[in-house]
């Protein structure tokens, strides 16, 4: 009897550590784990001469939807362009044909483009801002989780003053609120073009609504020398909007080379001045930010970030974190360290998280790429890599 208690526990300790083993091993696999990257636009392939401005969302029934715009005859940001889309509904693992959500072509030259999705948790809808030759802006519904999208309405009125001229929405994606007051609203970051002191600069702002997509309205703006912007909800129920930076492009070189940064507390009615994030290096160009929350522990406050990582070229596609909503971001890797550009960030229904973004060999609009990758490879050691394809 007591040799056989003495085997039991023996065999307990060696399949405790077995385990333990196990766990250790399987955990340094996910750290490790190389990026899975797929290319789902190819310049010249489809019937496009360019695929651009990509926005990547996750519906409420777990599909990924990966936007973007098809551009006809040429590279250019106008001429024959059309809202393109590709489904898929594995995590990203494969996807369906590429399909147009919507055009106005034909002989035409319509410019339709700048997606920034948006899924309201409550209804399951999703909502599709976009614009027409960047002064129009339309929005289009699905509500079969984006096999179908409805006529798009034309929202100008509500969101864009008289004397702006030049708008659009996104590029990337808009958020729902999740705390607060203003709990249940849908915001979309947006910028436009206006005069300041008789002299024509860009501008970031947002529009929202609170009846889920009945109406819409305009939010607050800021200043000059801002541009295309994202937006997420800190812990606390505020918005953080980070904005492409023209400071340095206007004349205010000290100003330039990082993000620009505004906070607002009243739901993006009013927002802060602008201030600049040191460790967010930039070449004046769009980037993404999203909340992320850790499948294994659940209202993590984890922020994501992307953006080409140079202060003048725009190469180096590089993915940070933060778990300060943005005060410091210790993880940094590399995607792509050739030419690349515009980028959507998005948590997977398993926790890993996606990243569509433009990237080339000698151009970074040769086409648009899907990066799968988990948390633990990004934050690794506070990983500071610039290898990851």
């Amino acid at each position: 009897m007591g040799k056989t208690k003495q085997f039991s526990l023996v065999g307990m300790i060696h399949l405790v550590a077995a385990l333990s083993a196990f766990a250790g091993e399987a955990a340094s696999q996910r750290t490790t784990q190389p990026v899975q990257q797929a290319d789902l636009f190819v310049g010249g392939k489809g019937g496009y001469h360019t695929y651009r401005i990509p926005a990547l969302i996750v519906t409420s029934k777990g599909a990924l939807l990966a936007f973007c715009e098809g551009r006809k005859t040429s590279r250019n940001d106008d001429g024959d362009i059309d809202l393109m889309l590709r489904r898929s509904t594995d995590g990203g693992k494969t996807w369906s044909d590429q399909t147009v959500v919507y055009e106005e072509g034909g002989t035409a030259t319509i410019t339709i483009g700048n997606p920034c999705p948006i899924v309201d948790e409550a209804t399951g809808a999703i909502w599709l801002p976009f614009c027409r030759n960047n002064r129009a802006v339309l929005i289009s519904q699905s509500t079969d989780d984006g096999l179908t999208w409805s006529k798009p309405v034309d929202i100008t009125k509500e969101v864009k003053p008289a004397g702006w001229d030049w708008y659009a929405t996104g590029p990337g994606v808009g958020i729902q609120l999740r705390v607060g007051p203003h709990k249940g609203r849908l915001i979309i970051p947006c910028d436009h073009g206006e005069n300041f002191d008789g002299k024509p600069f860009k501008s970031s702002h947002v529009f929202y609504s609170d009846d889920h997509g009945k109406t819409w309205k305009l939010g607050g703006s800021l200043g000059p020398h801002t541009n295309e912007c994202q937006v997420v909800e800190t812990r606390d129920g505020s918005l953080l909007l980070n904005m492409r930076n023209h400071f340095g492009r206007d004349g205010m070189a000290e100003k330039g080379g990082k993000r620009a940064l505004a906070t607002s507390h009243d739901g993006g009615v009013t927002w802060s001045d602008v201030r600049f994030d040191e460790a967010l290096i930039e070449p004046v160009c769009q980037a993404s930010l999203i909340r992320y929350r850790d499948a294994d522990a659940p209202g993590k406050p984890i922020l994501l970030f992307s953006n080409p990582a140079d202060r003048k070229q725009r190469i180096n596609a590089t993915v940070r974190s933060s778990e300060d909503d943005g005060q410091t971001w210790p993880a940094a890797r590399s995607l792509h360290a050739g030419p690349s550009c515009y980028s959507s960030l998005a948590a997977l229904p398993d926790g890993s998280i996606g990243c569509l973004y433009e990237r080339g060999e000698k151009q970074f609009s040769e086409k648009i790429t899907f990066a799968r990758f988990t948390l633990e490879w990004l934050t690794a050691a506070n990983a500071t890599s610039n290898s990851g394809s």
